[in-house]
């Protein structure tokens, strides 16, 4: 293949843009706040489960709560009654006022017994409730610390797209200057590689940084300068300048 010295030499600085562009696409994968937006909002997907799961349990005691309450209200009237009874009179035999006392005995131990039980419940809810509540801060504080990552992200993408559209604007210049079969190989050489061309600077391929031989060295002097000599070792474009050693 044969191109002009000057096309050839273009392939330099195309090589160095894409060097540029392979960096600045690096950047914008290895973003730090990309992890910890990653960490975050994974964090805040198991908090909305255990939110979920904090929620329901504080629900529950409270609907048992709320039972356990009917029924010591129930227990409290039902004892109420019969000791008015007891104490209009109404009772006439012995054998009933022993039943009625007894009756009203059993139910103050029924009502103490509920009412432990309520204070039982009350102090699960009580830790449940304190659950839900820390929680949902833990998950407001992610929330918002993951809104100034995310906004940190998108303002280093968009300094990363557009250094990266003016070097492809750049880059779209150098190629035009390029003929399309140099190109298509410089290109087919890259992708492979990820250098398609370098500079032979003192003898040494630029890519690969091997020292030629003196049979490629002779090889290189005695080609035509429009033709388009690789590198033994690394298959790169290799680019000649005056500072090539030849």
């Amino acid at each position: 293949m044969k191109a002009a010295p000057e096309a050839q030499k273009r392939l330099l600085e195309l090589a160095e843009l894409d060097a540029v562009l392979d960096r600045l696409a690096h950047r914008r994968r290895t973003l730090p706040e990309l992890a910890e937006i990653d960490e975050r909002s994974a964090r805040l997907a198991r908090l909305a489960t255990e939110v979920i799961t904090a929620e329901t349990e504080a629900s529950d005691l409270a609907r048992e709560q709320a039972k356990a309450e009917s029924d010591v209200e129930a227990v409290r009237v039902r004892a109420e009654r019969d000791q008015k009874r007891l104490d209009s009179g109404q009772v006439g035999s012995s054998k009933d006022l022993s039943n009625l006392q007894s009756e009203i005995a059993s139910l103050h131990r029924r009502q103490a017994d509920l009412e432990d039980v309520v204070l039982e419940i009350m102090e699960r809810r009580e830790a449940a409730d304190a659950t839900v509540a820390r929680l949902g801060a833990e998950r407001a504080e992610i929330g918002a610390g993951l809104s100034t990552l995310e906004e940190k992200r998108d303002a280093a993408l968009g300094d990363l797209d557009r250094e990266s559209a003016e070097s492809r604007g750049r880059r779209g210049g150098i190629t035009g200057d390029i003929p399309a079969d140099l190109l298509a190989l410089y290109e087919k050489l890259r992708e492979q590689y990820g250098v398609g061309a370098a500079m032979l600077q003192g003898g040494r391929c630029q890519g690969c940084k091997v020292s030629l031989s003196i049979a490629d060295l002779n090889r290189i002097r005695a080609a035509a300068k429009d033709e388009v000599v690789r590198c033994e070792e690394c298959r790169r474009i290799l680019v000649r300048t005056p500072e090539s050693g030849l």
